[in-house]
């Protein structure tokens, strides 16, 4: 059967309107960060893919982060970037930053871009509605990088059940008001696993895992909790993968059924990972 669909000279294969069909209904949960957020260019392509997403009855929550403009601003004010295995450590300065850049910025222009295309949207922090209830992840108190403790659900069944994008930015708080930085990638799979999500999808700079970092073509298409216990033993999961794996195993274990790592820097990557069945990325399941 021949190619029946075109977006922006990207065809779908014929088996797309059975995945369609397949997916119609369900919710699937997008980690937006990386250096894919520094192209205004792929910017508003990853929002159309999302919104064809949405016109094909596949409900959409969008999280993000915004770690490069973070960095770019807490240089400004002369505070230097530090890491933890992968996750930001965060002073109370640099947490003040966070906010302003997440929050303020990157969050609303998403929002701003899906009400170009007239797609119903809502820019939110984890702060709002208590969506992301969350507690110092490290001993120190003066360390705000967070740890979830409760997704509060609420909100986002109502703005899914309206047909409305919920956007939100990685931050939580605590019960007593104190703001805490929270990884995008546990952000997005405690959410995904909260609503029990179809799917989670982290989009990155990368092309996914790969054996060998060096080498793209080295991509494992498929992996399942066993492969990823023997790669971590290898040590080829490592730095800033490390989170992303927990937030795919944390996912499968809450009865999300499949999880993609893809790049995000690949055009049209997101339609070609969830609505063709050579995808291009990696994928997690049990």
């Amino acid at each position: 059967m021949s190619n029946f669909i075109v977006h922006d000279r990207f065809y779908f294969s014929s088996d797309t309107i059975s995945l369609v069909n397949k997916y119609n209904g369900s919710t699937f949960v997008v980690k937006y960060g990386g250096s894919v957020m520094n192209s205004d260019t792929l910017k508003c392509q990853i929002i159309e893919d999302l919104c064809l997403l949405y016109f094909f009855g596949i409900n959409i929550i969008l999280v993000h982060g915004g770690g490069i403009l973070i960095n770019h601003w807490l240089s400004k004010f002369g505070i230097k970037p530090k890491f933890l295995d992968g996750v930001r450590v965060t002073d109370y300065d640099t947490m003040k930053v966070v906010e302003m850049v997440l929050s303020g910025q990157v969050n609303k222009d998403l929002v701003a871009l899906f009400d170009q295309h007239n797609i119903f949207s809502v820019g939110l922090s984890g702060k709002d509605a208590g969506l992301i209830r969350a507690s110092h992840l490290f001993s120190s108190t003066e360390n705000f990088t967070g740890k979830i403790d409760n997704i509060n659900t609420r909100v986002l069944h109502l703005l899914l059940s309206n047909r409305c994008i919920p956007v939100i930015a990685s931050i939580g708080s605590d019960s007593n008001g104190k703001t805490y930085n929270v990884n995008a990638d546990t952000a997005a799979s405690a959410i995904a696993s909260a609503v029990q999500a179809e799917k989670l999808i982290l989009l990155t700079d990368a092309p996914g895992v790969l054996r060998d970092i060096n080498d793209e073509s080295s991509l494992i298409k498929d992996l399942n909790l066993q492969t990823i216990q023997e790669l971590r033993l290898n040590n080829i999961i490592s730095a800033g993968m490390i989170p992303k794996i927990q937030s795919c195993v944390d996912a499968l274990h809450s009865n999300v059924k499949s999880v993609h790592i893809i790049d995000g820097r690949m055009k049209h990557s997101l339609l070609r990972e969830v609505l063709t069945s050579t995808r291009i990325g990696s994928m997690v399941v049990l």
